[in-house]
């Protein structure tokens, strides 16, 4: 099985605070410059657990762009891209707060203008898989990304989308989101976005919510719908998977330090569902699988996994 990633590839610009941030003044940190993108991290995670994996997306005519394609395919995944000559590589300014908790700034730049036409949709076979950041769908990328989806599906491959953030979602729509997405894909959403998709009236902002509307469970019951399948991941620690019939919670093993950088988590646990999945693995196993990538990527700076 070849899994194919198409959507964002970022720089980012990751700061990590060493206390709260200090509107108008110097709040100091340490600053690292690491590839990023929801994409294209969770296409770097999935080849680190041995999957073949194919990127596609678009860079900027620049040293950046080119850094990053070189980056991706030294941790082992082909990549199909588009060279924008008048937009530079995206950026995102990462903002991690002490607890691990990112606050993300992003400029999109080049992602803005992969084609139709820029999908390799010859190489799209039955029983491969292919795996759409929400940001895609969310930018001027939504023609390309959908493209992608419909070949995908007439070749008899499986499709599963990201949710992408709750703002943006919030600004679309949950509506016009959820109709972009195929009845039969896998969708992965964090507990703030889904709570913007599926209505939920509850703030899930608060660390103390406990409304189970908001409750990772009760989400991703609530997000399947057809032949829809949903992951809900929450900042508790609890990821859930549910067919709209059945549903499955599993709670992470805590992690072993805290300096943490939750960049890239979402999309780590992504890669590892996904990776379980194509093995025919029970929910169970998938969600323990996701929370072991995503841990690997909290014990990481940025969103991808270290070299080797």
């Amino acid at each position: 099985m070849t899994f194919f990633s198409l959507g964002d590839l970022m720089v980012d610009v990751v700061a990590r605070l060493f206390g709260p941030l200090a509107e108008g003044s110097d709040s100091p940190g340490v600053i690292s410059y690491v590839g990023g993108g929801s994409a294209a991290n969770t296409a770097a995670w999935l080849s680190r657990v041995g999957e073949s994996t194919t990127f596609i997306g678009a860079i900027g005519d620049d040293a950046a762009g080119q850094s990053q394609v070189e980056q991706l395919h030294g941790l082992g995944v082909d990549v199909r891209f588009r060279v924008d000559r008048t937009r530079p590589t995206g950026t995102c300014l990462v903002l991690v707060a002490p607890s691990g908790e990112r606050t993300m700034v992003p400029d999109p730049g080049a992602n803005l203008s992969l084609l139709e036409h820029d999908v390799p949709v010859g190489e799209f076979h039955a029983g491969d898989h292919l795996h759409v950041s929400g940001y895609a769908l969310l930018r001027d990328s939504r023609d390309a990304a959908l493209h992608a989806m419909r070949a995908a599906s007439a070749a008899g491959m499986t499709v599963s989308v990201g949710a992408a953030s709750a703002a943006p979602l919030r600004q679309l729509g949950a509506a016009g989101f959820l109709e972009m997405v195929p009845d039969d894909a896998l969708l992965f959403a964090n507990e703030k976005e889904a709570a913007v998709l599926v209505g939920a009236s509850s703030d899930t902002d608060t660390d103390t919510d406990t409304d189970t509307d908001t409750d990772a469970g009760a989400l991703a019951s609530r997000l399947a719908a057809g032949g829809r399948q949903a992951v809900v991941t929450a900042g508790s620690g609890t990821a859930a998977w549910s067919n709209g019939e059945a549903t499955v919670s599993m709670g992470a093993e805590p992690l072993d330090r805290p300096e943490l950088d939750t960049t890239g988590a979402g999309d780590a646990f992504a890669a590892g569902f996904l990776a379980a999945r194509a093995r025919d693995a029970a929910p169970e196993v998938c969600l323990r699988d996701g929370h072991a990538l995503a841990a690997a990527a909290c014990r990481t700076t940025g969103g991808r996994p270290d070299p080797r």
